[in-house]
Parts: structure tokens; sequence; C-alpha cells
């Protein structure tokens, strides 16, 4: 059997990395290693791999007999998840404001715009991985790799729920209004409203996930 690359073991990471964040796989779900492999045109070596460093990051669980699991957000657990993310994502959108040039800005109003329009016609997959790109563009404009470490870590525990935010027909309605709050706030350099709005967006979306909750 030949062995993977480190860079086609990497690359796998980042793929099953960012399925995880923006919700491909939900809560209580057993992910079947053979599929995912054939899904990223692998083979299973570097899918374990990754699936296995998912798992120590907290990600995933693994189940003897079963495998690896996506795990279940007790409601408190999902309630410190979203405090934490309050707090550090808060902070890297105060700090990414005074750094995000005109491009930036430029940038995040485009994807804005796509999940405007991707809401128009339930386009979970569409609106999720433009709302993740919105997000990692304004924290990493903050240039802190330690804060953006932690923000996408704490991403991997909240992210198989948020493919429920499309089954809650009242949250469709308002769960991109703070990302155009924050749009606003940035061509100002209002750096605290676009604190405000980051910390509405998690709230809002928080309040609408909860009930999804395990126990």
């Amino acid at each position: 059997m030949k062995t993977p690359t480190p860079t086609q073991q990497d690359s796998t990471y980042a793929r099953l990395r960012q399925w995880v964040t923006v919700g491909q796989f939900l809560p209580g779900e057993r992910l079947k290693i053979h599929a995912i492999a054939e899904q990223l045109g692998v083979g299973v070596m570097p899918v374990r791999a990754a699936l296995q460093r998912l798992a120590a990051e907290g990600a995933l669980v693994n189940v003897p007999h079963s495998g690896m699991i996506v795990p279940k957000l007790s409601l408190a657990e999902f309630d410190d998840v979203l405090q934490t993310r309050l707090l550090l994502e808060g902070e890297a959108a105060e700090r990414g404001t005074h750094r995000l040039d005109a491009a930036g800005v430029a940038e995040l109003l485009a994807l804005e715009q796509q999940m405007r329009d991707a809401l128009k016609v339930n386009d979970a997959k569409g609106y999720l991985d433009a709302n993740e790109l919105f997000h990692l563009r304004l924290y990493q404009a903050a240039a802190s790799p330690t804060l953006l470490s932690l923000i996408e870590t704490v991403w991997l525990k909240v992210g198989p729920l948020s493919n429920k935010l499309f089954e809650v027909p009242a949250s469709l309605r308002v769960i991109n209004e703070a990302h155009g709050d924050a749009v606003m706030a940035l061509r100002l350099k209002d750096s605290a409203g676009v604190r405000r709005a980051i910390e509405k967006d998690l709230f809002v979306a928080g309040q609408f996930l909860r009930p999804f909750c395990a126990g």
C-alpha cells in the first residue's frame, strides 16, 4: 500500500476540518472512512489520519466498535462554547477592523451579498461556506495567529449544528442582518460597532441552535 505524502495528509485534514466547521457532518453522524476517501479522491490512510487528528482536537469521538462519531453538544456545553466565541470573536473582529483595507472590506461586502443570495434559494451550503469565509477574513485581518487558532478550534465544536439553522424558517429572515451591520461599521472604521455586530450575529444564531442541543 502506498504511503500518503505529508502534503496529501495535510490537505485531507484541512478539507475535513473545513467540512466539520461548516456543518457538512451532522451531530451523531458516524463517519465512513471509505466513503469519505472516495469523495475526496484519496486513499483511506490520509482520511484515517485526518479523523484521528480531529478526534484529538475534540471535533470527533472515537467510539469502540462504532468508529468516529460527530459528538452532540449538551445545552451546557453549547452555552459555554457560545460564551467563548463571543469573547474570542468579538476581540478578533475589533482588532481586524483597524487592519482591514478597502479591498478587504469589499470582499466582505461581496460575501455578505452571497449570503443574501443563498438565503433566497434556501442554499444552506452556499450560505454556510460564505459565512465561514466572511468571519475568517475578518479575523485573519487581526493578525493574531494565536487568537485565530483558538477561534478555529472552537468552531469545530459548534460547526456540525450549523445546518440546523435551515430547519427554522424564522432564522432565515434574520441570520444575515448582523453581517450587513458589520460591513457598514467596517466602512466607518467603527471597531466597537463591528464587535457589536459580530456578537449579535453569534448570539442570534445561538438562540436558534440551542433547542437542537442534546439533553
